[in-house]
Order: C-alpha cells, then structure tokens, then sequence
C-alpha cells in the first residue's frame, strides 16, 4: 500500500484555507497512486488553537468541518487521515478531544483520540482535552493501522531514561498486532529536535518490528515554528523517505518496501543546525506577518550585528520590496554605523531611511530638566534615545501599515540589557532565542557565498551607541562568557555551584549574570513573542513570577 506523508501548512481558524488545502494535498497524492494520505495533528483547526477550544462554536465549526471533508473526499482513491479538536464525551471534565479521523469514500473508518496531553513547556493540552480511556487497532487494505498522536509516542522506556506518564500507548497498540505504526505530529522546531524525533522512533520501530510513518505539521504559528520533516521508516528503524524542512511537501512510501531500499528524500538530507536555525526563523518570520495580515516590515538598522541579521532573515521571508530599514543616528553614533547600515541595506536591496533623534533627544531633555535638576546624567538619558526610536518606529508601522521587528539577541533579553518601549517596541521578536554568539554563527553563514553582512558589522565591537565609546562589556560580562553561563541557567535550570563547577568561571561573575536575569522578568513578560528555536526560549514556555525573590 502506498502511503502519503502530506505535510501542510495550517493557519489556525481557517477552516476553508486548511480544507482547501487537504483537499488539493490529497487529489495530488492519489494521482501519484497513494491509498492513505497522511495529514498533521488539528491540521483541520490548526495547532495550537489555546482558548479558541473553550468556545463552543468553534468546536462545533471543526466538527462541520470534518463533514465538509468527508463529503470533499468521497471520490477520492485515497482514503484521509487527519487532526482535528471535537468536542468531549458528556462527563469527561473538558470541552474538547484531540483526534485523528480516518475518512475513505465518504465513511468515517477511525475516531481516534489522544492519550497523552503534554503540560509542560509550550504545551497546554491538559488544560483543554480529555485523554483517550482505549485505543484500537483497524483493518485496512490487508494492514492493520495503529493511528497514534504526537506525544502517545514520545513516552517509549526503551529510549527515555525517564518518562512521565505511566501509560505507553504505542506498548499498548502493539498487544493488537498492528503491522503500520502512524503517527500524525505538531511536534515545533527546535535545535536538536529532528534528530531525537528519528531517533525516538526508529527505536520504536527496531524494537517491535514495524514500519514507522510520521506526518508533522510545517509552518509557523505565533512563536512557534514547526519544521515538518515527515518520514517513514522500515521495519527494522531504517529511514525510507524524509519530506522537506521548513516548506510544505509530499513524500511517498511503500508500507511493504524491504529496509535495504534506497533512501528517498524530497528535503535535504542533513540540514546542518545553524542553517536549521536559519531557515526556521525565515519561516517564522513570513507565517506570523502574513497570517497577521501584513505584508511589510520595518526595523530600525543601528549599524550592528542583532539588527543585521534580522534585516536578512526578514528579506528572505518577504523579499526586499516589503522591508524598510531606519536609522536612527544620535550625537552618540559613530559615522562607520550609518554608513554600515547604509551598505547593508544596498547588499540587501532593502529601502533606508535616515531619522535624526539628536535634536528631538535636545527636546525631551529640555522638557525634563526642571524635573531632573540637580541629578546626574545615567541610564535614564541612554534610555530615553531608545524610546525616542520606538516611539518613530511606532508611528512608521501605523502610517504605512508594516509590522515593526524588534532586534534584539537572547542574552540581552536575558539580562535586561534592553530597554521597555525603546528597542523592545515591536510586533515580533526575531532572534529573541538566539544568543549573541549564535547571532555571530548565523550572521557568518548569511555570508557563506558573499558578503551579505558586511564585515564592519561582523567585526566591530559591540555597542548600544548610547553614551561616548560605549560598549557592551562595559556593563556585561564578553558573550563567550555569558553565553554558556544563560544557556546553562536559563535553558538547562543549572545552579550557580552546577555552572561554577562544569564551566570553571568565577562565583562572582556566575551570581552578578544569576541577578540580572532574576530581576529582570518583568521586562521579558512585556516583549514581543519570541521565534522558538530553542528547548527553552523566553515567551509562553518559560513562566516565572515577576514579583519574587529567588535564592537558587
């Protein structure tokens, strides 16, 4: 039996967008001959749909919607299998169940639900739907499928040394002797995470002899991002297919093809992480703009390295014509920044606007110095050319109806080097997940063929520009230093003595870099969503108490 891996790109609540194109999706894989096509988790609501599943009407919608295509389909030589919320057994505590519902020539064949709701990082699924209580095996075109849901198989023992449910559907399904394991995933991008994904299951498919197919959502949603990469694997763990990363994409496979095939891939074989990386906040970046509606963006161009790279990412995500690049030179910049952003934007292709602030900087101090007599010159005055430009930034974006991208780096959010209502204005924070030193590895590999960044950018030190010879390490510890220190406090949950001891740095440097991010939350829960390509990023899978004092 030939099966399709349809992997799409859904926009939450776009019932007839997502239709549409599950519709196409599978008239294309029947053409190629598919008997099944496999289609992502909620691929018909989209994922994840967070409170839209407390209200009624939208269940009721996603119900309809599953006739719709039952209907749409029926003609079909291929039979479908899709996602979709739909509302709860009368009883069970919660509005909704996560399912995947078999359709073949106008019948229902499979309603089958999830069993395990992930609570943890970005996931909420607890808070919305009831579990699956059983799960069953049906017949098929001489198979027998075993239909399981993103996280009913990230709970195997032979590949986690520690689980967290006390359930295995997928051990469960496998006392029912099915010959084809699929599971349909929302599963978001991450560094690292394709590979544990191969891996998870190709050990799933090793242990108990079976072919393996995934089908996982493309596309970004909010701050999530989700790569795709579906794949097949034989019966004995070997990759078959793989689809594309980061674009939607069809990939067909055989239920029956013996292991030693070829390997056929439509994507690329092994995209290397900081192209990953790359590629998924490109993604990001178009699918938040365009599902927003907007179809432009501004950002302010300082001359440095953080806004570089997200004038890149963002061209690439919207072409050069829908991108606006401004300057904002106050008495405290250097020449060589402005004609560094001028050079960018030529390289990119990117419109460049200049705005002075120096003058309206003279105003606003005017304006505050009856209140501010008698009190030295400190952070305030560097702050307040910061909220200047977001305050022009911000008329811009309401003028010409483009989103503003805000541009700064995971470290500075992380320490609160980053000013409220200055460069934190904006609708999108881009690189927020990226720390400095991999906002350097991404901006180098933006150059692999050329000069994109210019090297001015690449090699300077950097600088906020705020006051006369300012640099970052002024006020920071260098980025090779505080960048494993966050990564291992932040995204890892590692304690001053557990940092100390692995990385050698002194307590002191440890604890100073421990402070800031502690009393800084309250900044960070008032920034723009972050683009996750991270375990752990800032934004709705990293929630701390704004008002506490922490002692570890």
């Amino acid at each position: 039996m030939k099966i399709a891996l349809a992997q799409i790109n859904p926009t939450v609540g776009d019932f007839a967008g997502n239709i549409a194109k599950i519709i196409s999706a599978s008239q294309r894989a029947a053409g190629s001959g598919a008997r099944l096509t496999v289609f992502s988790e909620l691929v018909i609501c989209g994922y994840p749909p967070a409170d839209l599943l407390d209200k009624p009407s939208f269940l009721a919608r996603c119900a309809s919607a599953v006739e719709e295509l039952r209907r749409a389909t029926a003609s079909l030589p291929t039979a479908v299998l899709v996602g979709v919320a739909l509302p709860a057994p009368a009883g069970s505590g919660k509005r909704a169940v996560n399912a995947a519902v078999l359709l073949d020539k106008g019948h229902v064949l499979l309603e089958q639900h999830k069993m395990l709701l992930p609570f943890y990082d970005v996931f909420d699924e607890q808070r919305y739907f009831a579990p699956a209580t059983s799960q069953r095996v049906i017949e098929f075109e001489g198979e027998r499928l075993a239909v399981t849901i993103c996280e009913d198989a990230w709970n195997d023992k032979n590949f986690w040394p520690d689980r967290l449910y006390p359930v295995d559907p997928v051990e469960n399904l496998m006392h029912q002797k099915p010959t084809i394991l699929i599971n349909i995933s929302a599963s978001p991008f991450w560094h690292g995470k394709r590979q544990i994904r191969q891996r998870m299951l190709s050990t799933i498919s090793h242990v108990y002899k079976i072919p393996v197919f995934l089908c996982n959502q493309v596309g970004g949603n909010d701050s999530l991002i989700f790569d795709g990469s579906s794949f097949a694997l034989a019966a004995d763990g070997t990759l078959l297919a793989e689809a594309a990363s980061f674009r939607e994409d069809i990939v067909m496979a055989d239920s029956r093809i013996p292991s030693d095939r070829p390997l056929i891939v439509t994507g690329s074989e092994a995209t290397e992480e900081t192209e990953a990386a790359y590629e998924a906040l490109v993604l990001g970046t178009r699918d938040y703009v365009l599902k927003t509606g907007f179809r432009k963006v501004l950002l302010g161009l300082s001359g440095g390295i953080d806004s570089a790279l997200v004038a890149a990412i963002a061209v690439d995500a919207l072409g050069a014509e829908n991108v606006l690049g401004v300057g904002m030179p106050s008495h405290y910049s250097s020449t060589g920044s402005v004609e560094d952003s001028r050079k960018l934007a030529a390289n990119l292709g990117i419109r460049f606007e200049t705005l002075p602030i120096a003058d309206l900087f003279q105003q606003f101090s005017h304006a505050l110095e009856g209140l501010f007599s008698g009190r030295e010159h400190d952070l305030t005055e560097e702050n307040l050319q910061s909220r200047i430009r977001g305050v022009l930034l911000m008329a811009l974006s309401n003028k010409f109806s483009s989103l503003v991208l805000t541009t700064g780096n995971k470290s500075e959010m992380a320490v609160g080097y980053c000013t409220l209502y200055g460069d934190m204005v904006g609708a999108l924070a881009v690189i927020g997940d990226l720390v400095k030193t991999r906002v350097y590895a991404l901006s180098r590999w933006v150059n692999r063929n050329g000069e994109v960044i210019p090297e001015a950018i690449l090699t300077k030190a950097p600088s906020a520009e705020l006051r006369p010879d300012q640099k970052d390490t002024d006020s920071l510890p260098p980025y090779d230093v505080l960048d494993p220190i966050l990564e291992a406090y932040v995204e890892r949950y590692e304690t001053t003595a557990q940092i100390v001891s692995a990385y050698g740095f002194t307590p002191a440097i440890v604890e100073q870099v421990v402070r800031l991010v502690e009393r800084t939350e309250y900044k960070r829960q008032q920034a723009a969503p972050v683009l996750k390509v991270t375990p752990k990023s800032f934004g709705m899978g990293r929630r701390f108490p704004i008002a506490a004092r922490v002692q570890v």
